[in-house]
């Protein structure tokens, strides 16, 4: 797949807000992270109003302190990469009754190539009134396509009337059919699908998760995939990614590993015919991107070593838990798929329970660790064709909430005023210096 010369040169209401931010969750849900947290459920979402334009636009080039430079060794890319594209990069924002012209000003002026949001099926679908409410996905799509950036939709959570839980809808036919309507409406204006969002947690699936419900996620990913090629050939299918998870409990999550496991087995392993790329969603807790248990952990100044309190001793703590996924898909054949990562990032301070890592990573180390993240990606995974950096804008979202200290507020690049954090202007800087190198 082409996507542009990597290897030459290396919601309609308040509830609707609330419910699709809480869909997005975060890069891992702490419930599910790891080998022994047992801490909890996904945090509760903003339902902030709608708000206005600011008459003060943000500067073109959000630069007002020189981020510091990415020593150039880093950058280089990975000769003997099997990816011929040019690796693109992505934020995960929030678009639903916002200013989305300003987040899109600000997603272009970073170097972000592609958004993803997330769409909440149930907000858009009333089966029992047989009516869609599609206006402000409209709005959303158009503004996208206008600020020339690529669009990548997370769709999740179906209607009560295809399951009273809102997980996985018993007949999967039903998410085939809304996926025809939207390619069908948005054909050329959305780039991407990816089939849902970490289906290896209970709360995603609809309260629990056994390996069963495997078959049932491949099920309903197959008629999607077969139903949006119908329509959009051109439209990239992708697999969802699972959570970062080394648990295995119904109530809870199935872990990564045996999610990935079970799908790429399921009935001789024919999914490999029915998705085009691989979503991941690797963890970082408190840990720098370099790191990995148990050869090379980090050590994390002031964690308290008590159950899960210093999340570095599971891989799926860490983000090079990526690799783990890719021995996976190769393993059970499905080496030739690429994998973008479409959530990964790194919590600051927060007020969330299950959250804590977050207080251990000062802005500075957020920057610091995201950046090596992309350089590392850019050097060393050339499987990885896109990754999307969680999140943009969700801090102006849970301010005009009154909780601007959320834990999906902490792992933002923007500061609830819309300033820049020192993520916004590093990955700025080094977006402009690897594209630089490639003559984009």
């Amino acid at each position: 797949m082409q996507l542009s010369l990597r290897q030459s040169s290396t919601l309609l209401s308040l509830l609707v807000l609330a419910l699709l931010v809480a869909a997005c969750g975060g890069p891992s849900s702490p419930a599910a992270n790891g080998t022994t947290n047992t801490n909890g459920a996904p945090t509760a979402a903003p339902s902030a109003a709608p708000t206005k334009r600011p008459s003060t636009a943000v500067p073109a080039t959000a630069t007002a302190v020189p981020p510091s430079p990415v020593p150039t060794a880093t950058l280089e890319p990975n000769q003997g990469a099997n990816n011929p594209a040019y690796l693109e990069f992505g934020v995960v924002a929030h678009l639903y009754y916002t200013d989305r012209e300003r987040v899109l000003q600000l997603t272009k002026n970073a170097g972000f190539d592609w958004v993803r949001q997330q769409v909440v099926w149930q907000d858009i679908e009333d089966p029992v009134k047989q009516i869609y409410g599609w206006e402000e996905l409209d709005r959303i799509v158009a503004a996208v396509h206008t600020s020339g950036r690529k669009l990548l939709v997370n769709v999740v959570r179906a209607p009560t009337a295809y399951n009273p839980t809102n997980g996985l809808p018993n007949d999967p036919q039903t998410l085939a059919n809304f996926v025809t309507l939207m390619a069908e409406r948005y054909k050329g204006k959305i780039q991407a699908y990816e089939i849902w969002n970490e289906p290896n947690l209970a709360h995603e699936t609809g309260g629990t998760i056994t390996p069963a419900d495997v078959g049932r996620y491949v099920e309903m990913l197959k008629l999607a995939y077969t139903a949006i090629k119908a329509t959009d050939p051109q439209a990239l299918v992708l697999a969802a990614a699972s959570s970062s998870s080394g648990v295995t409990n119904p109530s809870i999550a199935l872990s990564d590993e045996e999610f990935y496991r079970a799908m790429y087995t399921y009935n001789g392993g024919e999914v490999r015919n029915y998705f085009d790329i691989q979503a991941v969603h690797p963890g970082g807790a408190a840990n720098p991107p370099d790191t990995m248990w148990p050869d090379k952990p980090s050590f994390i100044e002031g964690c308290q070593p008590a159950p899960d309190r210093c999340w570095n001793d599971d891989e799926t703590h860490y983000f090079r838990h990526i690799e783990n996924v890719r021995q996976w898909m190769e393993q059970y054949g499905m080496g030739t798929k690429e994998a973008w990562i479409t959530e990964y990032g790194w919590a600051t301070p927060n007020n969330t329970p299950g959250y804590e890592f977050g207080n251990h990573v000062s802005q500075a180390q957020q920057a610091a660790y995201i950046t090596a993240a992309i350089s590392r990606v850019y050097q060393s995974y050339p499987y990885v064709g896109n990754l999307f950096l969680w999140n943009m804008n969700f801090a102006v979202l849970w301010a005009a909430q009154g909780n601007p200290d959320h834990e999906q507020a902490s792992f933002g690049i923007l500061n609830p005023d819309w300033s820049p954090r020192p993520a916004f202007l590093e990955v700025q800087t080094l977006l402009a210096q690897l594209k630089q190198r490639e003559g984009r």
